[in-house]
């Protein structure tokens, strides 16, 4: 999937450890087990996220920590990294390193997008990498999968673009295996950077990736209803069209913010988000704030926009949320998220007339899932909306699911947010 496609509205037409999802599985009149085995996607989503899983893999420098962590304890060594502001300049930093122990995949992957939750105070930096096995058994070079710091004053935060070779490419943020090629395991490795002869200790959180293979479809049958019909969560409005036209380093504002509004919807709606001296270089004058403060520590200045997906996940993760991407399979899986009070934000792409009660065609946005009316239609926090008042939408479950499943759109992308130890659902597969 070639993933250019920026996660943003582009017509408006007219007036958005291996970890088992851990929700009890679905029940009989909920299971997944209705739609054809064929037509469903492959998905593994794997966090190495406690103090036990960092005492694993390869040290270079870096030591499990108290309160699950994986820290810095003393450099083991020293690099020069050129260009970390566009600018032709050049920095010295010291690093250490931890490479994950090997993931095998139970099918053979065509994409992978990795996620982490990290803290990297000023003068820090971290890099995430993967390398693997695909079909044969060859190994695969490092791929960069993201070069991250919370905010731009050290490095500005990147995609590694021109990556490509026999295996695959990094599309953004997503491996994607060249044709005819299955990735069959994996490894990650971070690099946490700081500058040289500082006290400051960057550390991670949790570190994962989801690997899927989503098969080729036009269209995607409506899935059965989950339970979660009649549920509608208290997720704060934010519209991405308010912000047209702020902060053009940024991209701008507009439909280019739907991934950071998103974002910062349901940062909002865990009680989490920037304090008012952190958005004090925001215009006064312009409403939700956070949503300019989002973009800005988001943004990838290769990709030059807001939308790589783990981006946003960590992003998140500055403010002590657990974060990641996945695939869900349908809205019965979606549901049992809502189930557990959990909003998701979906990525997918449409035509007008695919969504009735959209009004705009996109070749990528980003909304967020709130609930579900006692029909079973989807009810979204979509930001490409005129204002807050308008970002509440119901959009009918058919078309909402083909629209989000299909491969030609995201094939199921989700981000998954919520404070650390709020139970998960156990979805089958995922």
């Amino acid at each position: 999937m070639e993933k250019r496609w920026m996660n943003v509205p582009m017509v408006a037409i007219a007036a958005g450890a291996l970890v088992a999802v851990a929700v009890a599985p679905l029940g009989a009149a909920a299971s997944t087990r209705a739609a054809p085995a064929a037509a469903l996607s492959q998905v593994d989503q794997h966090r190495w996220t406690t103090t036990g899983d960092f005492a694993r893999g390869g040290h270079e420098g870096t030591v499990p920590a108290p309160g699950g962590r994986l820290a810095m304890a003393k450099p083991a060594g020293r690099t020069t990294y050129t260009d970390p502001f566009g600018d032709g300049t050049a920095s010295t930093w010291d690093y250490a390193r931890w490479t994950s122990p090997s993931h095998r995949l139970r099918f053979g992957a065509t994409e992978l997008v990795s996620s982490w939750n990290a803290d990297t105070p000023h003068g820090t930096w971290l890099q995430v990498e993967m390398r693997g096995h695909v079909t044969g058994g060859k190994a695969t070079k490092w791929y960069v999968m993201g070069r991250w710091a919370s905010d731009d004053t050290d490095i500005h935060r990147t995609s590694v673009p021109n990556q490509k070779d026999a295996n695959g490419d990094i599309s953004v943020d997503t491996f994607v295996a060249a044709s005819g090629v299955h990735l069959t395991d994996y490894q990650l490795r971070v690099t946490l950077y700081r500058a040289p002869g500082g006290h400051a200790r960057p550390s991670v959180r949790q570190l994962g990736a989801m690997a899927s293979n989503v098969p080729q479809r036009a269209t995607v049958p409506a899935s059965p209803l989950g339970g979660a019909e009649g549920i509608e969560l208290k997720v704060p409005r934010y519209s991405q069209d308010i912000h047209k036209g702020q902060y053009p380093q940024y991209d701008n504002g507009g439909e280019a913010w739907c991934s950071p509004t998103s974002t910062s919807m349901v940062v909002g709606y865990w009680g989490r988000g920037p304090s008012k001296k952190d958005m004090s270089w925001v215009d006064p004058s312009y409403a939700d704030p956070q949503v300019d403060y989002a973009a800005r520590n988001t943004y990838d200045y290769d990709y030059e926009g807001a939308g790589n997906w783990p981006f946003n996940t960590a992003y998140a993760g500055r403010f002590g949320l657990d974060g990641f991407i996945t695939r869900l399979r349908s809205l019965t899986e979606l549901e049992q998220f809502t189930k557990l009070g959990i909003p998701v934000v979906t990525s997918q792409s449409f035509k007008a007339d695919e969504l009735p009660g959209a009004g705009y065609s996109t070749s990528g946005h980003l909304m967020v899932i709130i609930g579900f009316t006692k029909s079973g239609d989807v009810i979204a926090n979509d930001p490409a909306s005129a204002d807050d008042a308008a970002v509440r939408h119901v959009y009918p479950r058919a078309n909402f699911e083909n629209v989000w499943q299909r491969s030609s759109s995201s094939g199921g992308v989700v981000y998954v947010i919520t404070p650390p130890g709020h139970r998960l659902p156990r979805v089958p597969g995922v």
